[in-house]
C-alpha cells in the first residue's frame, strides 16, 4: 500500500472510532479479506497504553500481537512458527529504538509528551511504520 493510500486508510479507521492497536489488526484482517470483530473488539484493550492509561504504546504490544496472529499456534493441531518469538523481539527492539529513542520511552505518555494533540501528528507515523515494520519481519526469510 502506497503511502498516501495508507496515510488515507488509517484516517478513515481513525474516523470510525477505532486506535492504533486496532488499527493494525484491522489492516492485516483486510489484507486477508476476513473479519473478526471479537480480536478488533479485544485489541482495544491495548489502546492508549492499555485502556488509555498512558503505559506502553499500542503500536508496541500490538505490533506484537500482529506478529502473534500469523506466527503463533491458535489452534490445538497448529504448531507455532519456530522463530515466533525471535521475530517478534526483533519487532520490539525495533520499537524501542525507533520509537524510544525519538520520544524517550514507548509510553504513550512519553510519546505524547503531555499533549493530546500529539495524537493526531504522531500516532499515524507511528501506527504506519509499525505495520510496515511487522510486514517487513513477516516477509523475511
Amino acid at each position: 500500500m502506497e503511502d498516501q493510500d495508507m496515510f488515507g486508510k488509517l484516517l478513515e479507521l481513525s474516523q470510525k472510532g477505532y486506535f492504533c492497536s486496532q488499527i493494525l489488526i484491522l489492516l492485516a484482517l483486510e489484507e486477508e479479506e476476513k473479519e473478526n470483530p471479537d480480536l478488533v473488539r479485544a485489541m482495544g484493550g491495548l489502546c492508549g497504553g492499555m485502556g488509555f492509561s498512558g503505559g506502553v504504546c499500542g503500536c508496541l504490544t500490538g505490533g506484537a500481537c500482529l506478529l502473534g496472529y500469523y506466527l503463533c499456534k491458535g489452534e490445538d493441531d497448529e504448531m507455532e512458527d519456530e522463530r515466533a518469538n525471535e521475530k517478534i523481539a526483533q519487532f520490539v527492539r525495533w520499537f524501542e529504538e525507533e520509537a524510544g529513542g525519538k520520544y524517550g520511552g514507548t509510553a504513550c505518555s512519553c510519546i505524547l509528551d503531555g499533549n493530546p494533540a500529539n495524537k493526531m501528528t504522531r500516532c499515524p507515523g507511528i501506527v504506519q511504520h509499525t505495520y510496515e515494520k511487522v510486514m517487513e519481519i513477516l516477509s523475511e526469510a
